[in-house]
C-alpha cells in the first residue's frame, strides 16, 4: 500500500465546549477517491475546514509528505498543495475563466512586477482545461457560465495550483446528469494522474462508482474507515447512523397510529412529481386531516427540499400541489400561509428565531397582520395570546420580553411552534423538530404534536431520528436522490426503513 500523501491522527476541535471532532483519523492516499461520510453534525465540514487550514485544530497531528504541518491559512495550505472546492462555489464572477485560475499567480513580463502577460496567462488555463477535458474557453466571462462549469472551472483552478490533495464538497448538487458524467470524468483523470481526492456526497450512486475507499464519522468521532468494493450500501446506511442489522427490529405501533381515527379519505395535501433540478427528482406526498406523515431519508435525499417546495420557500419546474381539494400556485411562504400551511425548519437559529427580539414578538410574528387594526397591533390581543401559548407549551422564560436568544434550545422550539399553532393551520410541516434539544423538551413537543394531530391537525414530520418517525407517524414515506421509493404502513421497523433508504423499493 503507497504512502499516504496526508495523513491526520488524533484531530480534535470542540467549541464552546462542544467537541466537534474527537480525535479522528484519516489517511489521503495518491491516486486514491476518498468518501466522507455522515449525517449532519457528524463533523465533515469541520474536519475538512483543519485539513485546509480554515480552522485551528485543539490537538492531533497532521503530516503533508511526511512532514508535519500547521496551516495557518487556507492560502498557505493551497500553496502547499491542499486545496477545496465547495459546494458554494467563489469565484470572481465578472473577471474570465483565465483570470480565475490564475488569480493571485498571475504569469507577469519582465519580473514579478510587470505587466500581466495576458496571452501566457490564456495559454496556461487552456492547457488545464483541456487537461481536464473541459470544453470552457479562457476567455469566456465567468459570471456568464452555468453553475456547473463555474464548478469545473474551481476545479481547474485546484488542479492549476498542483493540488496532491483536492476535496470535492457535494460536487454534483447542482448538475444535471450530463455535467455529472463530465465531473466523474475529472475525476477519473486526476485519480489516474495520481491526485489523493476527498469526495463528500450523500448520493450513493457516485460514491460506490468514484470513491475507493470511505471514512465514516457520527456525531464528531470516526466510526470507521472501510474498502467500498464489499461494502454493502445498507451496512454503509448502519454505519452512519448508528444501527446494527441485528438490532434492527423494533417498535411496532404506536399509541398515536392506534389511536388515530382514520376517519378522512380525502386528501388534505396531495403533492405529486414535485421536481426541481437533481435535487427533486419527482416526489409524491399525500396525507389526510388529522394524520402524521413520517418522511425518512438520508442528508440529501430531498427531504427539506420537499418541505420548501411544498410551502413555496423553492419553485419546481414540474408537479403540483392540490391542497384541500385546490390546485395552488405559490409564489411565496406567504401564499402558502394565507392557504393554512405552517413550516417550521430545521435550522432554528438560521431561519427560526429572531435572537434580538422577545418570546412576545418571535411568538406573534406570523400572526401580526391578524392581531393590526389600520396598522396597530393591539397590544392586549397580542399579550393574550403569548399568555395563553406559554402556559400550552409550558414555555420557561423570565417574562414574554425576554430574549428569545437567552432561552434554551427546547424553549426556543416551543415558542417557534407556538409561532405557527396560534395562527390555526391546517397543515404543518415539521423538519427535525427535535434537533438539539433536551429529552424533555423533545417529549413534550413530540406530545402536542400528537395531540394536534388527533384534533384534526394535519402534519409532515420530516426526522433523521428512525425512533421518532416510528413513535410518532401513522404512515412513513421514504425518499432517496431525490425521489419517492417507498411507503410504509402498518407495523414499521427500522430494518424496513433503512433497507428503503439504502436500496429503495416498496
Amino acid at each position: 500500500m503507497t504512502e499516504p500523501v496526508l495523513s491526520m491522527r488524533g484531530i480534535t476541535k470542540t467549541f464552546s465546549g462542544f467537541t466537534a471532532l474527537g480525535s479522528v483519523d484519516i489517511d489521503l492516499r495518491p491516486g486514491e477517491v476518498h468518501a466522507l461520510v455522515g449525517e449532519n453534525g457528524a463533523g465533515k465540514s469541520t474536519l475538512i475546514k483543519i485539513m485546509t487550514g480554515a480552522y485551528r485544530r485543539d490537538a492531533g497531528t497532521v503530516m503533508l509528505d511526511g512532514t508535519p504541518i500547521d496551516f495557518r491559512s487556507p492560502l498557505e495550505a493551497q500553496d502547499r498543495g491542499v486545496v477545496a472546492v465547495y459546494q458554494e462555489v467563489h469565484l470572481l464572477s465578472y473577471r474570465t475563466v483565465a483570470e480565475n485560475i490564475c488569480l493571485g499567480r498571475e504569469p507577469r513580463r519582465w519580473g514579478k512586477w510587470g505587466p500581466i502577460d495576458w496571452a501566457a496567462m490564456n495559454k496556461l488555463a487552456g492547457d488545464v482545461l483541456a487537461r481536464l477535458g473541459l470544453d470552457i474557453a479562457p476567455t469566456d466571462i465567468v459570471g456568464n457560465l452555468n453553475i456547473a462549469y463555474r464548478q469545473m472551472v474551481a476545479i481547474a483552478r485546484g488542479v492549476s495550483i498542483g493540488a496532491k490533495v483536492l476535496v470535492l464538497d457535494e460536487p454534483t448538487s447542482s448538475l444535471t446528469e450530463r455535467e455529472v458524467t463530465i465531473l466523474e470524468d475529472i475525476v477519473k483523470r486526476l485519480r489516474a494522474e495520481g491526485s489523493a481526492i476527498v469526495y463528500i456526497s450523500h448520493r450513493f450512486d457516485e460514491l460506490y462508482a468514484l470513491c475507493d475507499v470511505v471514512t465514516i464519522l457520527r456525531d464528531g468521532k470516526l466510526v470507521a474507515t472501510r474498502p467500498l468494493e464489499g461494502l454493502e450500501r445498507l451496512d454503509l446506511v448502519c454505519l452512519m447512523l448508528g444501527k446494527n442489522r441485528d438490532e434492527l427490529k423494533q417498535g411496532g405501533a404506536t399509541a398515536f397510529r392506534q389511536s388515530q381515527p382514520q376517519i378522512e379519505t380525502t386528501p388534505l395535501l396531495d403533492a405529486k412529481g414535485l421536481a426541481r433540478g437533481r435535487k427533486l427528482g419527482g416526489v409524491d406526498v399525500s396525507l389526510v386531516k388529522g394524520e402524521i406523515l413520517g418522511v425518512a431519508g438520508l442528508l440529501g435525499s430531498g427531504r427539506t427540499e420537499t418541505a420548501r417546495a411544498i410551502f413555496g420557500l423553492d419553485r419546481v419546474e414540474r408537479g403540483e400541489v392540490r391542497f384541500q381539494g385546490a390546485l395552488l400556485a405559490l409564489k411565496s411562504p406567504r401564499d402558502a400561509i394565507d392557504a393554512g400551511m405552517a413550516f417550521l425548519a430545521e435550522d432554528r437559529k438560521a431561519e427560526g428565531i429572531i435572537p434580538d427580539l422577545s418570546v412576545r414578538e418571535n411568538l406573534t410574528l406570523v400572526l401580526l397582520p391578524k392581531l393590526a387594526k389600520a396598522g396597530v397591533v393591539s397590544r392586549r390581543e397580542q399579550a393574550a395570546v403569548v399568555d395563553k401559548f406559554m402556559k400550552r407549551l409550558r414555555i420557561k422564560a423570565s417574562s414574554p420580553d425576554q430574549k428569545i436568544r437567552e432561552l434554551s434550545g427546547g424553549n426556543q422550539q416551543k415558542v417557534l411552534l407556538a409561532r405557527w399553532l396560534c395562527n390555526d393551520p391546517k397543515l404543518l410541516i415539521l423538519d427535525e423538530p427535535t434537533r438539539g434539544i433536551d429529552l424533555g423538551a423533545k417529549a413534550e413537543i413530540q406530545a402536542l404534536v400528537a395531540e394536534m394531530a388527533l384534533q384534526g391537525l394535519g402534519v409532515v414530520l420530516i426526522s433523521s431520528e428512525l425512533e421518532e418517525l416510528i413513535e410518532g407517524s401513522s404512515r412513513i414515506i421514504v425518499l432517496r436522490d431525490g425521489k419517492s421509493v417507498a411507503e410504509l404502513r402498518g407495523e414499521i421497523d427500522q430494518d424496513q426503513i433503512i433497507h428503503a433508504m439504502a436500496e429503495g423499493g416498496t
